[in-house]
């Protein structure tokens, strides 16, 4: 249940808690966005990729991981369905073992998510068709299966306390903040018992943390009011939109809505920020609630997004996913990778290398340039590159044309398409030729 739209005016009914303003929606007459980070960007520390090795053969998921070496990453956070790794109390799935002797072996930063209930632990009724969709029935179950998941796989570098609880159909028969804050400190506890130093993550929940059946409230919320910041956990949440910069065309609520979170996370004394999952399937239809925008729409709305994300406060972001998925996920789902089946990359993957390609490892914060003429719908996040150039990632749905004061000459990167152009000013103006999809300007 991905890409449904969110409902900005819960937000508000958080705003005392979260401490934080909202920002008002963008409206039809567009108006310049232009980004300032407030800290550098290291992509191989800030950007990973979801992963489900186990689901393949060994050769297929080396492929895989090697191809995420060829983008210079290392972050994977892995789906650990509780079910399938033990089927049976103390009994685990030998996939599984074997795809993490290899990540350890590829030197990959692994992260653990335990959800699903295992049949031994689940308090759906037997007539039940979804048991491994309902929470355990006692919460030390999972704690002492989580704490043995961590005893057997040391090298991994954090552990995620569920999945999405905040919707129905992960957490049913519906969602209830009180018994998934419960099942979380009970893990907190028992986990740090054994192993206190190992970073713990709450659930990723599902958009902003919105509950359908709750009006709309947010989780998150929930969870602050019960001590949620007193914990030293990461938090984590899947800010999933229809558009990467809003739900609807013309307004700016995923920058809104994630200033707010973030912001309010900080103010209760959050420390570390995650998006554990984000992105856009490439499927080819039936629609199922997100827009059918094939494998260019996928690569073009995923850097748009990463541009922004970069920009804004999150310690660290994991796309989903990296490779497509067989008939065990549903057709949506089964095409949100950067590789297909094969480990072959998809418009995406190249989109993605070629964008880090131009960015280089490392960003750090720059003043935007002076603008002597913008389209007002402009999007734009101003950088400076670890070789002293300056570097804007700059787009506009309009694709107007950019005017530029004090910059001699420049080059225009075309990600997508891995098009390069030198650009030079007509007297002390450069003029930039914008596109609906992201470019990248570089200069002295």
């Amino acid at each position: 249940m991905r890409n449904k739209r969110i409902l900005l005016s819960t937000l508000l009914v958080a705003g005392v808690l979260f401490g934080a303003a909202i920002l008002s929606s963008r409206n039809a007459e567009a108006e310049v966005t232009s980004l300032t980070p407030n800290r550098s960007v290291v992509w191989k520390d800030f950007l990973g990729v979801n992963a489900q090795f186990h689901f393949f053969p060994e050769a297929a998921y080396r492929k895989q991981m090697d191809r995420l070496h060829e983008l210079d990453l290392q972050w994977v956070r892995i789906a650990m369905h509780w079910a399938l790794l033990e089927a049976e109390r103390g009994r685990y799935y030998a996939p599984f073992d074997a795809a993490t002797k290899v990540m350890a072996e590829q030197n990959l930063k692994a992260v653990g998510f335990l959800a699903g209930s295992a049949p031994f632990a689940t308090s759906a009724p037997a007539s039940s068709p979804y048991q491994d969709s309902f929470p355990p029935k006692d919460n030390r179950l999972y704690s002492d299966s989580l704490t043995r998941f961590i005893e057997r796989y040391p090298q991994f570098e954090a552990w995620q306390i569920w999945n999405e609880p905040n919707l129905p159909p992960f957490w049913r028969p519906r969602e209830d903040p009180d018994a998934y804050a419960a099942l979380l400190l009970d893990a907190v506890v028992t986990v740090r018992k054994r192993f206190p130093d190992k970073p713990l993550v709450t659930a990723g929940m599902a958009y902003f943390s919105q509950m359908p059946t709750r009006n709309m409230d947010l989780m998150l919320k929930s969870l602050l009011e019960k001590g949620l910041a007193s914990y030293g956990l990461i938090v984590a949440y899947h800010p999933y939109t229809e558009y990467p910069e809003s739900n609807e065309v013309g307004k700016n609520d995923f920058l809104e809505t994630a200033r707010f979170v973030n912001e309010g996370l900080r103010g209760q004394g959050v420390q570390q920020i995650w998006a554990t999952e984000w992105g856009w399937s490439s499927y080819p239809g039936p629609k199922e609630m997100q827009a059918i925008i094939g494998v260019s729409g996928q690569a073009d709305y995923t850097l748009r997004r990463l541009a922004l994300m970069s920009a804004l406060d999150y310690d660290r972001i994991f796309l989903f996913n990296l490779s497509d998925l067989d008939a065990r996920a549903s057709v949506r789902d089964q095409s949100y990778g950067l590789l297909d089946l094969n480990g072959e990359p998809k418009p995406v993957f190249h989109a993605l290398k070629n964008f880090l390609k131009v960015t280089g490892p490392r960003l750090e914060p720059a003043e935007p340039p002076v603008f002597a003429k913008t389209p007002k719908d402009l999007y734009s996040v101003a950088w400076k590159r670890e070789d002293g150039r300056h570097l804007l990632m700059v787009w506009s749905a309009t694709a107007g044309k950019l005017s530029l004061n004090g910059i001699r000459q420049a080059e225009l990167y075309d990600p997508l398409r891995g098009t390069k152009q030198a650009l030079k000013a007509e007297g002390n103006t450069l003029v930039v030729g914008l596109k609906p999809s992201l470019q990248l300007l570089v200069w002295d």
